[in-house]
C-alpha cells in the first residue's frame, strides 16, 4: 500500500514529497512482519525498516561461524540493530540513516570487507592501517569458508532483528544493554 506523508523530506526539507510503501508478509521461520519504505520524490532518500507483527523485547541473537552451513543462515536486521564480531573488534552501529535489510550470513560479513576495504583505498601510503585492515579481510575470509569461531551478533533494543539458524542463541538484553545501543533513525510514522 502507498500513501503520502504529510511531513517534510528529513534530508532535504521538501514538503509534500514523502510517501510511504507498506507491505505486510510472512519471513520463514521470522513470522509475520511489516516492511515500511519511506522514499522522497525530491532527492530520492529511502528509508527502510522491518517490524514484525507481535510485540518484541530488546533482544540479542549470536551464531559461531564454525561451520560452512551457517553462512547461508538468513539475517534480518532492522535500522535499530548493531552487528558486532568482538573477535575482530568490529561494529556496524545503526546512523540517523540507517536502514533494515534482510540477507545471510555471507551478505553481512561482504559488508564488512566493503567497508574495510575503504579504510585501505583511503589510507594507501599507512603500511600499519593496510597490515591491520588485510589481516582482517583475511579473518572474514575465514569466516565465509566456515572455518573459524568468530561469532557474529546481533543486538536489537527494538528486538526487530534476527538470525533464522537452529544454532543460533536469541538471549534477551537487559535495560541497561538496551539503553546503551543506538537506536538508529526515529520516525514518527514508526511509533508502534
Amino acid at each position: 500500500m502507498e500513501s503520502s506523508i504529510d511531513i517534510p523530506c528529513t534530508q532535504c526539507g521538501n514538503d509534500d514529497s514523502l510517501s510511504m510503501l507498506t507491505l505486510s508478509s510472512e519471513i520463514p521461520y521470522f513470522g509475520e512482519h511489516t516492511q515500511v519504505t519511506i522514499l522522497c520524490d525530491h532527492c530520492g532518500w529511502k528509508h527502510t525498516d522491518f517490524i514484525p507483527s507481535d510485540g518484541a523485547k530488546p533482544g540479542s541473537w549470536s551464531i559461531v561461524l564454525d561451520s560452512i552451513d551457517k553462512i547461508s543462515a538468513r539475517v534480518v536486521r532492522s535500522s535499530s540493530c548493531t552487528i558486532r564480531i568482538p573477535h575482530l573488534d568490529l561494529e556496524a552501529s545503526p546512523g540517523s540513516s540507517s536502514s533494515g535489510f534482510v540477507t545471510n550470513i555471507e551478505g553481512v560479513i561482504n559488508r564488512f570487507e566493503h567497508v574495510v576495504g575503504s579504510i585501505i583505498r583511503a589510507n594507501p601510503d599507512s603500511k600499519e592501517i593496510v597490515r591491520e585492515a588485510n589481516k582482517i579481510l583475511d579473518r572474514l575470509t575465514e569466516a565465509k569458508t566456515g572455518t573459524s569461531n568468530i561469532a557474529l551478533l546481533l543486538l536489537d533494543p527494538k528486538g526487530r532483528s534476527q538470525i533464522i539458524h537452529e544454532d543460533a542463541v536469541a538471549t534477551e538484553l537487559t535495560k541497561s544493554e538496551a539503553t546503551n545501543l543506538d537506536t538508529g533513525p526515529e520516525f514518527p510514522v514508526f511509533d508502534i
